[in-house]
C-alpha cells in the first residue's frame, strides 16, 4: 500500500508536479481507494498504463464549474454512477427514498442524482464542450440496451441515448477502458472494442453490416409498442453474455443504430493478481471525516473471485461480471492477508474471503466447451457437467490463511451457495467448525419450489438439508451458531399462497430474520422482464404484484419476523 490517493484537487496536482490530467474519472460514490470500489480500480489500472488520472467523487451535479478544479482533461472523461445503479442506491422497492447511502460519507443521502450517468455526462458536456466521454460501471452494464425502469415504470432506451456519451463500457472494464482511451489518444476508430456499445448516426447505421457475429434485438420503437419485445430481448441478451463466445448485438432507434460488441474476456488469475497488487491506499480519502459505511464492511475482507455461475433471475451480477468465475492465486490472497495484519485497524479477524459467494473459489471449466455455451446459469436447472468446484482449493486456502501469524479468525460473510455446499461436504464441515462468526448467511430466497423455479434456484429440499447438516456439525464442534437466511418477497409469480410457505416455516421454527428483501426488478435481468411482461420466458402467464398496496401483504410476512427479532434483542 501507499499513502498517495489519486488527485482530486489542484493542490493534489501540485504535490505530484503535474500541470494537468490526461483522464478525469467521475463517480457517484465517495472516494475510497480500495479494490472493492469500481472507479478506483479503473483509476489505478489507467495509472499503471502511464496516464495521469484524476478523480472527482460525488460532485455538485448542478454546477459545471465543480468539474474544473483540475482543468480540462487532455484525453477525456470516464463516468460511473458508483458501485450500484443510482436508482437502486436512492430508492427502495416501494419507490421511496432510502434513509442511508452506504457509499457516502457518514451514510448521508442526497449525494448523487437519480440516473446519475445521464446527469453527470450532460454536466461534463457543459463544463468541457466537445470532450470525449465514456460511461461505465454497473449502471451502464444494466442499461446498455433498451430496458424496463421500475422506478419510472416504463421502457427506457439505452443510457447512451439520454447521456449522449461517445461510448459505453459494460462489464468490469479493466481491459476495455485502457483500450478506449488509448484509441482516443491515437485518434483511432473505437469500433469493435469488446465490452463496449456505441450509438451510430444515420450514415454509419446505414453502412453497418452485421455479418454472422451480430444478432439483432427488437427495436426501441417495438419495445414501446409490444411488451413481449422486452422478453424477447432479454432472452437474446442472456444467451450472448458468454464472455468466451458471445456474439455482438444491435438495436434500432429510428434511423440510428445501437451496436453492442461481444463481452470482454474476463481477467485471468495472474491479471486479477496484478490488479490487486496495484498501489491502492486501501483507505477512505482523508477529506471524509465521518467515514464511509461501505468501506467498514470490506476493509478487513478479501475479494478472492470475480464472476458468478448462478445466473439467478433477480440478480444483475452476471449482467456485469459474467458467469465465468476467475480466482486469484493463493499467493496473491495470502500476501494481501499478511499486509492486512500489519494495519492499525486489524484486530485478528478476516471478516470474509469470497466474492459473489464464499464457496466458488477455485471454480474451473473447459473454456473450449464454454465458448459454445448459451445457458443463462452454470448451476440451474442442473449443474453443468463442465463446471467443477469441489471446494478443495477453498479448503486449502482457508487452512493456510488461518495459519498466518496474527490471524485469529477467518469468517465467510459473503455467504455460501447451497447448491454447491451440498457437493462440498468437507469444505462445508470446515466452514461450520472454523469459519462462522456466530451467524452464517445463506440465501434460499424462497421455500416454495414453484417460485424457486421462477427465480432459477434449486428446490427447497437443498436448504432443509443444509440446515440439518449445519445444526449437526455445530453440535459436534460445541458451538452455538445460527443460519441467517435471506428471503425475497413479491418476486414475479409469487402469490400470497406461495409466500405462506415461508411464513409457515418461520413460525414452525420460531425463526426471526435479520435481513429482508422486497423484490426490485433490476434492468436487463430476467426477473425484470417477467415483472414487466407478466409471463415467464416460455410464455406462461404469472401473477405479478404491482404497486405498494398489492406488495404490502408479502412484505409484512418478512417484516413481522424481523420485528420479532428486534423485540427479542430488546428483551435481552
Amino acid at each position: 500500500m501507499n499513502d498517495l490517493f489519486l488527485p482530486m484537487t489542484a493542490e493534489d496536482l501540485k504535490r505530484r508536479n503535474w500541470d494537468g490530467i490526461d483522464i478525469l474519472l467521475i463517480t457517484g460514490d465517495a472516494y475510497v481507494d480500495h479494490p472493492s470500489f469500481g472507479t478506483p480500480i479503473i483509476g489505478r489500472v489507467l495509472e499503471s498504463c502511464g496516464y495521469k488520472v484524476g478523480i472527482l467523487a460525488q460532485i455538485d451535479w448542478k454546477d459545471p464549474e465543480a468539474l474544473k478544479v483540475m482543468g480540462r482533461p487532455r484525453i477525456g472523461v470516464g463516468i460511473s454512477s458508483g458501485n450500484l445503479d443510482s436508482m437502486v442506491n436512492i430508492y427502495t422497492a416501494g419507490r421511496r427514498l432510502r434513509r442511508e447511502d452506504a457509499f457516502s460519507e457518514g451514510g448521508m443521502t442526497g449525494k448523487r442524482p437519480p440516473h446519475a450517468l445521464t446527469v453527470y455526462a450532460q454536466l461534463v458536456k457543459q463544463a468541457f464542450p466537445g470532450i470525449f466521454v465514456a460511461i461505465g460501471g454497473l449502471e451502464a452494464s444494466l442499461r446498455r440496451v433498451a430496458h424496463y425502469d421500475y422506478w419510472q415504470d416504463k421502457i427506457r432506451p439505452s443510457v447512451l441515448v439520454d447521456s449522449k456519451a461517445n461510448i459505453l463500457c459494460f462489464g468490469m472494464g479493466e481491459r476495455t477502458m485502457p483500450e478506449i482511451f488509448r484509441r482516443v489518444e491515437k485518434n483511432e476508430s473505437l469500433r469493435g472494442i469488446p465490452g463496449t456499445a456505441m450509438l451510430l448516426g444515420k450514415k454509419d447505421a446505414e453502412a453497418f453490416t452485421p455479418g454472422d457475429n451480430y444478432i439483432e434485438l427488437p427495436s426501441y420503437e417495438r419495445h414501446l409498442e409490444d411488451k413481449d419485445a422486452l422478453m424477447e430481448s432479454t432472452i437474446t441478451v442472456e444467451s450472448q453474455m458468454n464472455s468466451l463466445g458471445g456474439c455482438g448485438l444491435f438495436q434500432r432507434y429510428g434511423d440510428r443504430l445501437l451496436v453492442v460488441e461481444p463481452p470482454a474476456k474476463p481477467l485471468e488469475a495472474h491479471e486479477l493478481d496484478a490488479m490487486h497488487a496495484l498501489p491502492f491506499v486501501k483507505k477512505v480519502h482523508p477529506k471524509y471525516k465521518l467515514g464511509v459505511p461501505a468501506y467498514e464492511t470490506v476493509k478487513d475482507s478479501i475479494m478472492a473471485v470475480r464472476g458468478c455461475p448462478g445466473g439467478c433471475a433477480f440478480c444483475g451480477l452476471v449482467v456485469h461480471q459474467g458467469r465465468q468465475v476467475m480466482s486469484r492465486s493463493e499467493e496473491s490472497i495470502i500476501n494481501e492477508v499478511k499486509e492486512m495484519t500489519q494495519q492499525p485497524f486489524f484486530k485478528g479477524t478476516i471478516s470474509d474471503i469470497g466474492g459473489a459467494a464464499g464457496n466458488i473459489y477455485g471454480s474451473t471449466a473447459n473454456p473450449e466447451i464454454c465458448k459454445k455455451c448459451h445457458r443463462s446459469s452454470c448451476l440451474f436447472p442442473k449443474i453443468c457437467p463442465n463446471y467443477k468446484c469441489d471446494g478443495l482449493r477453498t479448503l486449502e486456502l482457508l487452512r493456510k490463511v488461518r495459519a498466518i501469524p496474527k490471524v485469529k479468525h477467518v469468517h465467510i460473510n459473503s455467504g455460501i451457495r447451497l447448491d454447491l455446499a451440498l457437493r462440498q461436504k468437507e469444505l462445508f464441515r470446515e466452514i461450520v467448525h472454523h469459519h462462522v462468526s456466530g451467524h452464517l448467511k445463506v440465501a434460499p430466497e424462497h421455500l416454495n419450489d414453484e417460485v424457486l423455479k421462477y427465480m432459477r434456484k434449486n428446490p427447497s429440499a437443498e436448504f432443509y438439508e443444509i440446515m440439518r447438516i449445519f445444526e449437526e456439525e455445530s453440535k459436534k464442534c460445541g458451538k452455538e451458531q445460527y443460519l441467517i437466511p435471506l428471503f425475497i418477497s413479491n418476486f414475479p409469480g409469487c402469490t400470497q399462497k406461495h409466500m405462506q410457505t415461508v411464513d409457515d416455516f418461520l413460525k414452525a421454527h420460531n425463526w426471526s430474520l435479520q435481513q429482508v428483501q422486497d423484490y426490485i426488478p433490476l434492468p436487463m435481468t430476467m426477473g425484470a422482464a417477467m415483472y414487466y411482461c407478466g409471463k415467464t420466458s416460455d410464455g406462461t402467464p404469472i401473477h405479478v404484484n404491482r404497486g405498494l398496496a398489492e406488495r404490502r401483504p408479502q412484505i409484512q410476512v418478512l417484516k413481522k419476523r424481523r420485528q420479532f427479532n428486534n423485540d427479542k434483542r430488546r428483551k435481552r
